[in-house]
């Protein structure tokens, strides 16, 4: 990129999440070939990654190899490696870090999702997580740390600093909020990670909850962090109205940056500034 060039942010969908389903919004996509067209849409749309979780016939939350291969076929055939796909490694409470973890050594994808919480809730253990992330460096697959508090943050900076972690750096994704009934996000929750005596990563992403989700990530794109949208997290436009689908939520967001003066990654641009240092 040229040294004028705008600051280039990335934007991630993220279509579905673990939890809800058609009767919370029928084009939620749930099976392989709706996350496919899913993500040329939201392709087109501006997105440059796919954050992708799998379910089961009847709806439920999945972690399994063989149908996360099944997706990750689907989507590479509709938009080819024009879209990092990320897959997830969230527990949802059914499974356990070793049952996480093996997934995602099963599957070997280019990208996945780890809660820190999940895989790191105490000083014990940490050894574990350290190990997961040195096969991920070892294998090429690119990580994003989920950090849903500050404290989290420092946690997993001093895991960097005692060379625990095999990078010097890592993505990471603030979480602004919870997963609860009508939770909505504001941006000024973004401010606890970012105040002086936090870490700071050189590569962040938010992600928020409700309809206020546009404002919150745009705010984050301003403060130099990328975003991460979609059903997961939020079904409603900047005012109000349901959105028709992902894209919609997609294009939202990279029109306000553009309009701010910043382009959009694409995924060639994505996979270099998501690349753990």
């Amino acid at each position: 990129m040229r040294a004028d060039a705008p600051r280039e942010v990335v934007i991630a969908v993220a279509p579905n999440g673990g939890r809800r389903t058609k009767a919370d919004h029928p084009a939620i996509p749930l099976t392989a070939a709706e996350l496919a067209r899913t993500a040329a849409e939201c392709l087109e749309a501006g997105a440059a990654m796919i954050h992708v979780h799998i379910r089961r016939p009847d709806g439920r939350h999945l972690l399994d190899a063989d149908a996360y291969r099944q997706a990750i076929a689907a989507i590479r055939a509709e938009v080819s490696e024009r879209l990092i796909i990320q897959i997830t490694t969230e527990a949802l409470g059914i499974y356990r870090p070793a049952e996480q973890a093996a997934v995602l050594k099963a599957v070997r994808p280019e990208a996945a999702s780890l809660a820190f919480r999940e895989f790191a809730p105490d000083a014990a253990s940490e050894p574990a997580f350290a190990d997961l992330l040195g096969w991920m460096k070892k294998h090429g697959v690119l990580p994003q740390i989920i950090l849903y508090d500050p404290s989290e943050a420092v946690r997993l900076a001093g895991m960097i600093k005692r060379g625990s972690v095999p990078w010097t750096d890592i993505p990471v994704l603030y979480v602004l909020g919870r997963y609860a009934v009508s939770q909505t996000s504001q941006p000024a929750d973004l401010l606890p990670f970012l105040v002086p005596g936090v870490p700071q990563f050189s590569n962040w992403s938010v992600c928020a909850f409700g309809k206020l989700e546009a404002a919150c990530v745009v705010a984050a794109a301003l403060l130099g962090g990328h975003v991460r949208v979609g059903f997961e997290n939020n079904f409603h436009l900047p005012d109000g109205r349901l959105a028709g689908g992902n894209a919609a939520l997609v294009e939202t967001v990279a029109r306000a940056v553009e309009r701010l003066g910043y382009g959009l990654a694409d995924a060639a641009a994505a996979r270099r500034l998501f690349c753990a240092r």
